[in-house]
């Protein structure tokens, strides 16, 4: 990642310390992943030039000084009529980063109100969430089954140390990650930041830190906690016992800890060639399908949203949507005149 107090490289902004002290705060205060720092870091460099008449080396006061609706407005329009021209949904992600840069700066005493909520937003149309059907899912998890077991276990202590022993525990863990952000419905960035201490197995929950640093508790099942159990069983083989509770709950087979594109490459790897999963392989879209799987099984709104550790309940309605199968089938059980044939009467 660029320096985020400072560039210098020939053109870019040199000194932006009111910018570096917002990107600090977000990093290290509300504790954002490391990926939405980067997009955070990279909006404010593009929108302060464009604000400052393309001064490359503003002060502080200038910076503050242009932050106003009409200048807002007119970066807005920028973004739309770029070549090529920016999504609505990209120009909207732009605005909420510099919404978010004006409410620190009214915490801090520069602002006295937030001039982005006088800029009106360009409309996004509504995208349905991608998820994985049920049946797929089962399809993995029985497919996977032995890399979860204790049989398997017990061979992994006699070979752990060859090349054998290396792929069956690059299969264990990645049959974990699969699990772990399917049944708890998991952001990448709060399986990565896990740690050991976050498995509660006595009280059956799952410590969590979401966005904002926020705190939350997830119930843990019967078969995550066996499976995480045998797992963390199969590091203390490689490890020579047990580890500090502090440590990362997952961890690479050479001992490092969990990193975005290994989650990624491990995701579009296992999930690649099961039958029924289809579309984009990601953990967002596993998390998704957790989230539908709850939400037709009539899983109370307000419980998903706690769970999913969401902010608001706008967030999370976008999981009420169902499949059209499903949907034809309550239509069909449901509906007077779908049970008749259509026709009227009894």
């Amino acid at each position: 990642m660029t320096e985020i107090l400072g560039f210098d490289i020939k053109g870019e902004i040199k000194s932006m310390n009111i910018v570096g002290k917002y990107i600090s705060y977000v990093k290290t205060v509300r504790r954002y992943s490391q990926r939405t720092v980067e997009i955070y870091d990279a909006v404010l460099r593009d929108f302060v030039p464009f604000a400052c008449d393309g001064d490359t080396n503003p002060s502080d006061s200038h910076i503050i000084e242009y932050l106003i609706p009409s200048i807002i407005r007119s970066y807005e329009v920028y973004l739309l009529d770029a070549d090529p021209p920016k999504t609505p949904r990209t120009v909207n992600l732009h605005l909420s980063v510099l919404s978010g840069f004006c409410k620190f700066l009214i915490k801090e005493g520069h602002l006295k109100s937030n001039p982005v909520r006088l800029v009106p937003r360009p409309k996004v149309e509504s995208r349905l969430p991608v998820f994985y059907k049920k049946e797929g899912m089962d399809e993995y998890f029985h497919q996977t089954e032995w890399f979860a077991s204790s049989e398997e276990l017990e061979s992994f202590k006699q070979d752990w140390n060859t090349k054998q022993g290396k792929q069956t525990y690059e299969k264990r863990l990645a049959r974990a990650i699969i699990s772990t952000l399917y049944s708890l419905g998991l952001r990448r960035s709060e399986l990565i930041g896990m740690t050991i201490s976050d498995i509660d197995f006595g009280r059956k929950v799952v410590k969590v830190r979401g966005k904002g640093n926020k705190m939350r508790e997830i119930p843990l099942t019967d078969s995550l906690s066996e499976e995480i159990l045998l797992y963390l069983k199969a590091v203390e083989v490689m490890c020579g016992g047990e580890r500090s509770l502090k440590e990362p709950l997952f961890i690479t087979y050479t001992g490092r800890s969990l990193y975005p594109a290994y989650v990624d490459r491990t995701v579009k790897s296992e999930l690649g060639d099961v039958k029924g999963l289809t579309g984009r392989k990601s953990p967002h879209v596993l998390r998704h399908s957790l989230a539908t799987e709850l939400m037709n099984e009539e899983a109370d709104l307000n419980s998903v949203k706690e769970l999913l550790g969401h902010s608001s309940l706008a967030a999370t309605q976008v999981y009420t949507h169902s499949s059209i199968a499903r949907l034809k089938d309550i239509y069909k059980r449901a509906h007077p005149r779908a049970k008749n044939g259509g026709k009227y009467g009894d």
